[in-house]
């Protein structure tokens, strides 16, 4: 029987017996004694064998690194000089009295404290990876994260209620991971994106408080950010307003960082609507901790001889706006040129910019080739609205909205960590008033922003019909240093609106009941007002723990291609197995060589 944990033994067991079970993380012969450092989820412990115990000595001689081992001995303390502080067990040694291998190791191909190995050999050894104290680290923070919210939402009157895991294709999202039927031959399930209408149909159902921790699936393509499977904390309610709902899940996040990692978050979180987001910062999910804003130019520009402002500033959806950086004039030519090619990625056609030298010279003391293209009023209120000071740097985004946006968004974070202009700690926020839609110029049609559940803001329902483009919603995202870690909103839960948002998508009717006739119908059934929002368990966990990929606080993680290296996921099936199926499959072309 295993007394205690080998990470978890300290000073308070001087003089006791204890029995371990662990992995050698390390074994060291110094000229007659044999030291072990023994290894398991709670930490290390110091194994001393002495060669008078000769039996557990001979034992010791043949033993290797990750044999699993099971000891009993004395804790006594260790001698001066040998502590070691970064341990909770690293003023004491246990003294073994017997050693039994329980089973034995190949070589692993990689040390448990190495940091340094290629993600690809991590994978493909998952097993040994989670050894490695970061990833032991990393998954019981999820444990810990996973039990508060559980206790936060029990101790608030929530239910946990399981979703099916099978339900019906509803490609309105992104796409759709398919399960053939073999019973329903030609019919598909789908594994579901979220489980928003299921958690609609329990509020209907009276069910008022509901959360799930639960998988969801997507197929798309993946980032850092992104796997085909994920964890979303799910949470619907019922009979609270937008602002009630924001409020509770605000102390939950806010419970969650104190309980677990003793941050203090702010109360409130500050709010921002999409529409100052997108003006100051060129996103929906700002990151606070830099505090540059953008400034707006598009009025001052439509008659400059300049035509790349002049001709964005002309357009219906065109923008002209400024960055200005704090010291940027110490950036180098080459820094400018990297950045230049740095917001192309985002559509930008090029960066113009202009150096703030000395503002008592006027326009002599300004640096740009672009300030010949601009009179000399423009230029003044260029610097009076930027404030511009001396060895300042004015960086021009001119174009489309969207792309002007999107570059001197991702500008703006990259300058603002590169150069010192972000703030340390965590900078949470709620962005709200989404607009209902947003249009896909390719198919000339609205799609929904959020999702096509959301309800209109309060008086905009009549724009639905007349004029889509302007109505607002009742959706809020949670954001946090620039990440989006919860997204929800206040849903429809009268059939005629939900109906009006789908004429508003170009959903006809025989599709809307095709697709979505079970809700129509239960909205029909006293509905009640509800809302609810999801968390990206996944995400906040990669952010708590500093981690560059979402795939470091996931046990087993798909690659960026959507493979399991461990498993080799996915893989081939027999024609047997697809017989079943009634599945034919298409001959895969090759091109040649």
């Amino acid at each position: 029987m295993r007394t205690n944990y080998c990470g978890a033994i300290n000073t308070g067991y001087l003089g006791q017996t204890v029995t371990l079970f662990g992995w050698v993380h390390r074994r060291r012969d110094h000229g007659g004694v044999i030291f072990i450092d023994l290894r398991d989820r709670e930490g290390l412990v110091q194994i001393v064998c002495d060669p008078d115990n000769v039996e557990t000595f001979q034992v010791a001689e043949k033993i290797r690194n990750e044999y699993v081992l099971q000891i009993t001995g004395k804790v006594r303390k260790r001698p001066e000089g040998t502590i070691n502080t970064a341990l909770v067990s690293g003023e004491i040694e246990i003294l073994v009295a017997t050693i039994e291998v329980l089973n034995p190791s190949l070589t692993p191909p990689f040390l448990m404290d190495d940091d340094n190995i290629s993600e690809a050999v991590r994978l493909e050894h998952r097993y040994l990876d989670l050894r490695r104290p970061t990833m032991q680290s990393n998954l019981r923070l999820r444990h810990k994260v996973a039990m508060a919210v559980r206790v936060f939402l029990d101790q608030h009157g929530f239910l946990d209620i399981e979703t099916p895991m099978l339900t019906k294709s509803t490609p309105e999202g992104a796409r759709d991971y398919l399960v053939p039927s073999r019973v329903n031959a030609g019919h598909f399930f789908a594994l579901p994106q979220s489980p928003q209408l299921f958690k609609q149909l329990l509020m209907v159902s009276g069910f008022d408080r509901y959360y799930q921790i639960t998988r969801c699936f997507r197929d798309e393509d993946l980032r850092a950010d992104r796997q085909p499977e994920f964890t979303q904390i799910d949470i619907e309610t019922s009979f609270l307003s937008a602002d009630e709902i924001m409020s509770l899940m605000e102390g939950m996040i806010r419970g969650l960082f104190k309980t677990v990692s003793n941050v203090d978050l702010p109360d409130p979180f500050p709010r921002l609507t999409y529409a100052d987001a997108m003006h100051k910062y060129g996103s929906d999910k700002p990151d606070l901790r830099v505090p540059l804003e953008f400034t707006e130019l598009t009025d001052i520009m439509k008659d400059v001889p300049f035509k790349v402002f002049r001709e964005a500033a002309e357009k219906t959806d065109g923008r002209v706006a400024a960055l200005r950086v704090p010291r940027g004039g110490e950036l180098s030519r080459k820094e400018i040129d990297d950045y230049t090619s740095f917001v192309a990625i985002y559509g930008a056609k090029g960066l113009a910019y202009i150096k703030v030298n000395n503002l008592a010279d006027g326009v002599e003391g300004l640096q740009s080739p672009i300030l010949k293209f601009l009179p000399e009023e423009t230029i003044k209120t260029i610097l009076a609205r930027t404030q511009a000071q001396n060895g300042d740097l004015i960086f021009f985004g001119a174009d489309k909205t969207k792309v002007v946006n999107e570059s001197l968004g991702a500008l703006r974070i990259k300058i603002g960590h590169q150069h010192g202009h972000a703030e340390s700690g965590w900078k949470p926020l709620w962005v709200v008033d989404f607009p209902m839609f947003e249009r896909d110029e390719e198919e000339n049609r609205w799609q929904a922003l959020h999702h096509p559940f959301t309800s209109p803001a309060d008086g905009h329902e009549d724009l639905l019909e007349t004029d889509p483009g302007k109505a607002l919603s009742k959706a809020y995202d949670m954001v946090l240093n620039g990440s989006e870690i919860g997204g929800g909103s206040v849903r429809i839960h009268r059939q005629e609106v939900q109906s009006k948002v789908f004429r508003a998508l170009n959903i006809s009717e025989p599709e809307a009941q095709e697709k979505f006739g079970f809700l129509l119908e239960a909205l029909q059934y006293g509905a009640p007002p509800h809302g609810g929002i999801a968390f990206g368990l996944d995400r906040i966990l990669t952010m708590m723990t500093g981690s560059e990929s979402i795939r470091d606080v996931i046990a087993f993680p798909k690659t960026q291609r959507a493979q399991c290296l461990l498993t080799h996921a996915p893989s081939t099936v027999d024609e047997k197995q697809l017989r079943e199926l009634s599945i034919r499959l298409r001959q895969v072309e090759t091109k040649p060589s």
